[in-house]
């Protein structure tokens, strides 16, 4: 599976994907990209795309969208606030259908 990390997620999360490509928007070259052409380049060369920007969702539809999205909920961005969710985003990643989003909470977040 190709799963590509946002640029607002830590580089560091790539662990949490055994056995897939992963690789992040600044290992592509893309940092700074708008999200429509960023999305747009992802279709096709990834199978799922993972970020914490919970605004994405309000502002695209992503059922028009050839690969699934999994939106991580953490405290912040440092790598300890994600290892504990681990197993929950490989899952997510290895299920998500293209179009959908998974939502995946740390236990660590308030609110």
């Amino acid at each position: 599976m190709r799963i590509l990390l946002d640029e607002c997620v830590n580089a560091a999360v790539k662990a949490a994907f055994p056995g897939h490509a992963v690789k992040t928007v600044n290992e592509i070259g893309l940092r700074g990209s708008k999200d429509g052409s960023l999305l747009a380049y992802a279709q096709g060369r990834f199978d799922v795309f993972v970020t914490i920007d919970r605004k994405l969702e309000g502002q695209h539809n992503f059922k028009k969208l050839k690969l699934g999205f999994v939106l991580a909920r953490v405290p912040n961005n440092e790598i300890g606030s994600y290892q504990p969710i681990f197993t929950e985003l490989l899952k997510a990643a290895e299920s998500v259908k293209p179009g959908e989003v998974t939502h995946v909470v740390s236990p660590q977040t308030r609110d």
